[in-house]
This record gives C-alpha cells, sequence and structure tokens, in this order.
C-alpha cells in the first residue's frame, strides 16, 4: 500500500513544505493540482521541506481531470469542513494505493468533485467556532491515522540516526 496524498490547488508554499516533509516522513507520494500559488522554486517550500524536495517522489497535473486519466483511484477519500464522516471512518484495502484529496487553504476542494464524491468526503471534528485547521497539519493528522491502521508496517519504531538507545545511553553520562 502506497498513500497519495493529493492537492488540489494549493496556495501557500510553507503548507505544501511541511506537507513534503510528512511525504517523506512517511515513504508516501505527492500530486499537485495546478494552479498552485507559488512555485516549488519558491524559497519557503524549500525552508518548509528542510531542503529535502529533492527526495520527495511528486507528480504534477494541470488540472483534476489529468489526474483522473492517470491513476485508478478506488480508494480515495476528500478531506473537507462538508465532509459527514469522520475521517478515522475511512477504513481501506492495505493491499491498494490510497489517495488522500485535501483542497487549497482558502476555497478547499471544488465543490463539483465534492458533490460527484459526497460519499467519500470526511472531516476532522473542531469547535464549530473554527472554520477549518491548518492543512498541512489536518494532512499530517489523516497520513498517520491511516499508517496506525497498519500498525506503522513502512516506518521506523525505533530512533534510527542516533540509534535506539541514544537517550538511555545520554542519560547514564
Amino acid at each position: 500500500m502506497k498513500i497519495n496524498v493529493v492537492l488540489f490547488e494549493p496556495e501557500i508554499p510553507q503548507n505544501t513544505g511541511n506537507i513534503i516533509r510528512t511525504i517523506i516522513a512517511t515513504n508516501g507520494c505527492l500530486h499537485l493540482i495546478k494552479p498552485f500559488g507559488f512555485s516549488l522554486e519558491d524559497k519557503f517550500v524549500k525552508r518548509a521541506s528542510a531542503n529535502f524536495i529533492k527526495d520527495c517522489k511528486y507528480f504534477i497535473y494541470d488540472n483534476w481531470k489529468q489526474f483522473l486519466t492517470m491513476y485508478k483511484t478506488e480508494q480515495i477519500a476528500f478531506y473537507t469542513r462538508f465532509g459527514k464522516k469522520v475521517y478515522t471512518d475511512f477504513a481501506f484495502d492495505t493491499g491498494k494505493d490510497i489517495y488522500l484529496v485535501f483542497g487549497s487553504e482558502s476555497k478547499g476542494i471544488d465543490k463539483n468533485i465534492l458533490c460527484e464524491n459526497i460519499n467519500k468526503c470526511y472531516r476532522l471534528p473542531m469547535s464549530p467556532k473554527m472554520r477549518s485547521l491548518n492543512l498541512a497539519n489536518t494532512v499530517m493528522t489523516v497520513v498517520y491515522d491511516c499508517i496506525r491502521q497498519t500498525n506503522f508496517q513502512t516506518l521506523s519504531l525505533q530512533e534510527i540516526q542516533y540509534g535506539e538507545d541514544y537517550l538511555e545511553k545520554y542519560c547514564k553520562k
């Protein structure tokens, strides 16, 4: 199973940069649907992604229709404030790739696309006082919930760079 994050017309480079970090950390794939509110060469994207954009597997599409013609998206979920299902209700076949679609920061996902997929719309619960959550935070929450459903199969549960016993060794100094 591969988790594919689809950003529909993202506008804020820092959010996309942070999402790139999440994609790399979770062995996922990023799909970006134009238009963007920035260039991928933008210094804010690079800074937020800690310059890891070169390590991110990503694809760019001119529009939604082009994306749909490229992929068989049986397992697709749309994350929107208008969703009637809670994001944790999305259960998937772990043997197949999944596609998680998130909209732009100011407009969300095109309402016509949502209408065509109304039974696949999910939301993160929040206070009625709030209109929306930060895009990068929302993506990370949803991606990690999907990975949690597989008991984090594709991820390391131990610290690798410093070693799994680093903290214990440090504390003994």
